[in-house]
């Protein structure tokens, strides 16, 4: 302790301040209390420290850390207060606390490192992370820039399960020392050394700040990926590993921790499922696909009861007579943010969270009284039938033979001028339930459908046991006929053209009526497939020759058409 004057000098000192200090007790009479603990280094400190000796203030506190005169260093809490017998002294009190720093120092240091890795943990990985982020402005001399190569090993699981948690963990420091040593050789010569963190598990993050453009890191991952493709000596185990490098590199303005992780964790899942051991650079247009796909997953069940899907329809038309026989009925999404979506973007979402059940009984339902109300609004002309497509999902997860029994009894629809259509490898593959599905429905008069038939299993001999009335050739084989009408180039259609697909379609027509099975075209975009498809028997064609798909009121613009060419 020491009584210091209102000038802020010391006017006597104890033994035990001289010992702190290393200066005799008798030598710091005179001494300014600013210069004896480093006062004057911290400019919110000095202030506070003025304003006590004038009396504005009554106390300070403070830690600071001086230097003793045999070169340690040492931390020491500082109080001064004025004396209550004395208005024109204070007191002040100088506590070595150099011990108990260190031990929180060791302390943190523990609560801030991985035990078995002895790198930074999660937790001091998002201390630093946070403050590179938040410093601004950025140094003259850095760039402004963040990176973050992000892995996991391939296979750790594996390790842990067969060989044990012991090996597991020798695996993981052995892994760590690679990465501090390609941490280290990647900041040679740079600004600064990547941090290399274990984040949990076998997860590891390197952070790159100021990094200078995407090059580097992948630099950097490339030689983290060959660092680990060597075989791991441990405890007489051999082992090789290999990881998985989600790699983001941005500017840091603008940028949240939360935001790079989750663009780094998304980026590794690409890693690993574009085939492990790899690195995989964040690319903005797939994050958005994969934002949009969630976006639209999230929202199905509640689009279909707000009512934001509609149905078009395509005609399937007659290659003989050219009339419309029937229409297949086409799912749209109105989507209030992303505007109208064609089924290939919502349909296997459907199918994944089993949505396509109610969609799928709503489209049916939708379809059977469209149709009916053609069938009333013309009934001068033959009824068309419609088309509705079928997933295998509809056939597992609900009843679909009541279902179709049900709205055909409500729309007064008969059974023939409905066709169920699925696709061949759901219909190729069907036993147990789905076969007796399908032949309830025969037996109840609709018609069942293969559809793309060509592109799956094309299980021939299988045909003739299954209820299945009408053949939907893949739009494949049509786009590769090669017609002289059409100049012999290949018109309405890309690639080279193919004679084999002519030879391949006029077999699959004539095994089809011989098993009594009526065969569509798909994709018929010129006269000249529409010509050669005739000419090999072709039943009904259905494409852009003829129309795109359209809504309820143009196909009956089309029906009335009919009724005209009749009369």
């Amino acid at each position: 302790m020491a009584v210091v004057d209102r000038e802020g000098l010391v006017v006597t000192a104890n033994t035990a301040l001289g010992r702190v200090l290393g200066i005799a007790p008798d030598r710091l009479a005179g001494r300014p209390v600013g210069d004896l603990v480093d006062l004057a280094s911290d400019a919110r400190t000095w202030q506070a420290y003025r304003e006590v000796l004038s009396g504005r203030q009554a106390r300070l506190n403070c830690t600071r850390r001086i230097k003793h005169p045999d070169g340690e260093w040492l931390w020491v809490q500082l109080t001064l207060t004025p004396l209550p017998e004395d208005e024109q002294a204070l007191l002040l009190s100088v506590k070595d606390i150099s011990a108990r720093r260190e031990l929180q120092a060791k302390l943190r240091h523990l609560q801030m490192h991985d035990a078995v890795t002895r790198l930074p943990n999660r937790t001091l990985f998002f201390e630093r992370l946070s403050t590179a982020l938040e410093a601004e402005p950025y140094d003259e001399a850095g760039t402004g820039r963040i990176g973050l190569c992000y892995l996991d090993l391939d296979g750790f699981k594996a390790v842990n399960d067969t060989l044990g948690h012991r090996v597991g963990d020798l695996l993981l420091a052995a892994v760590a020392e690679r990465l501090n040593r390609c941490a280290d050789e990647a900041g040679y010569a740079r600004m600064a050394t990547p941090l290399v963190a274990r984040l949990g598990g076998d997860e590891f993050a390197l952070l790159v700040e100021n990094s200078t453009g995407t090059e580097q890191l992948a630099e950097l991952a490339e030689s983290v990926l060959k660092a680990l493709r060597a075989p791991f000596d441990l405890s007489g185990q051999r082992l090789s590993v290999s990881a998985s490098i989600g790699v983001v590199e941005r500017q840091a303005s603008g940028t949240t921790a939360t935001g790079l992780m989750q663009a780094a964790d998304t980026t590794l899942y690409w890693a690993k499922a574009d085939g492990k051991a790899r690195w995989t650079l964040f690319d903005p247009e797939r994050n958005a696909h994969r934002m949009t796909r969630q976006a639209l997953s999230s929202t199905l069940r509640p689009a279909i009861e707000r009512g934001e899907f509609a149905l078009e329809y395509q005609p399937l038309v007659s290659m003989e007579q050219g009339d419309v026989r029937g229409v297949e009925a086409l799912v749209r999404w109105n989507h209030p943010q992303f505007g109208t979506l064609a089924p290939n973007r919502f349909i296997g979402l459907a199918e994944e969270d089993g949505s396509i059940v109610q969609l799928g009984q709503w489209v049916l339902a939708t379809a059977c009284r469209q149709a009916r109300t053609w069938q009333l609004e013309h009934p001068d002309v033959p009824p068309v039938f419609v088309s509705v497509n079928v997933a295998v999902r509809q056939v597992w997860d609900s009843d679909l033979v009541a279902d179709v029994a049900a709205i055909l009894a409500e729309t007064e629809l008969a059974p023939h001028l409905l066709q169920l259509e699925l696709t061949e490898s759901a219909v190729m593959g069907s036993a147990g339930r789905p076969l007796q599905a399908l032949q309830a429905l025969s037996d109840m008069g609709v018609r069942i459908a293969i559809d793309d038939f060509g592109t799956g299993y094309s299980n021939l001999a299988y045909l003739s046991r299954l209820p299945v009335s009408v053949l939907k050739l893949d739009g494949s084989f049509v786009r590769g006929f090669q017609y002289e009408d059409d100049g012999g180039s290949g018109a309405g259609h890309s690639g080279r053209p193919n004679p084999a697909d002519e030879v391949i379609v006029e077999a699959l027509i004539q095994l089809a009526h011989r098993l009594g099975l009526t065969v569509t075209a798909e994709c018929v975009e010129t006269s000249g497939q529409a010509t050669r498809l005739r000419r090999i028997g072709c039943d009904t064609g259905q494409g852009w020759l003829y129309s795109r798909p359209v809504p309820p009121d143009r196909i009956s613009e089309l029906l009335r058409g009919a009724v005209r060419s009749v009369r």
